[in-house]
């Protein structure tokens, strides 16, 4: 048995670290069992029907400018288009296991009590599931001109059903572009790319969701690799789920 604490929890929305204000986070993942009892039968019967699944999360409001709670959760709010959310409950480190999901947010809270510290809340509904994975680039900071093949996660065996890759650049000082690409490989020595992420251009923070379609075969051996021109660093998170 491998237990945790839940103090090293890490909580990203977007292209924002978000740990450090959140205490409380909580996933639900659920599949609906629909009813296939035909007559004749002396008991019901069932199938598994479509998954769905919801994030909720509360902690401490902090109002400053674009990067604070109160910015990133209120922008959320009414998005267009979905947020995309990553937790590690063991902590953001190289192969810790991770959920991913692309979510629209549903409800945003501010509790402010004079004896107290003024409190938030938001809640997420999965657009497309909650899927589960690991990480393979933790919080990552590349500097200079430079190419970086993060430690490979093995999966014991291969996968046949796809995935879902997650891309979170949470700081960007560079003066030039950065490529992110998560590879694959039977043998742990010949890599060959499975996603290759938008490029990121110079100082944009950004985040990143690509699905890898049904029926692709996913190698045993996963690693994110990157590589960056110009000078200056820039952080990235990078995960993936097997189907």
């Amino acid at each position: 048995m491998a237990f945790v604490h839940g103090k090293s929890a890490c909580v990203i929305v977007d292209a924002y670290d978000l740990s450090a204000y959140f205490n409380d986070v909580s996933w639900s993942q659920e599949v609906s069992a629909d009813e296939t009892t035909g007559f004749g039968s002396s008991d019901k019967t069932y199938i598994v029907g479509l998954g769905d699944g919801k994030i909720s999360a509360s902690g401490l409001f902090d109002g400053t400018a674009t990067v604070g709670s109160d910015a990133r959760l209120d922008a959320a709010l009414g998005a267009s288009s979905d947020s995309l959310l990553l937790t590690a409950p063991s902590g953001n480190s190289l192969g810790a296991r991770a959920k991913l999901a692309a979510g629209v947010a549903t409800n945003y809270e501010v509790s402010e009590k004079v004896t107290d510290v003024v409190e938030t809340k938001a809640e997420f509904q999965a657009d497309g599931g909650v899927d589960s994975g690991i990480i393979l680039a933790a919080a990552r900071s590349v500097a200079t001109a430079t190419t970086t093949n993060e430690t490979s996660q093995d999966n014991a065996a291969s996968t046949a059903n796809g995935g879902v890759a997650h891309l979170h650049v949470t700081a960007n000082a560079t003066s030039s572009t950065t490529i992110v690409k998560v590879q694959h490989s039977s043998n742990n020595s010949t890599w060959v790319d499975l996603v290759t992420f938008t490029t990121v251009a110079t100082t944009i923070l950004t985040s990143e969701r690509v699905a890898v379609a049904a029926g692709t075969t996913v190698n045993r051996y996963l690693r994110a690799t990157s590589t960056t021109a110009g000078t200056g660093a820039v952080v990235y998170t990078v995960a993936f789920a097997r189907r």
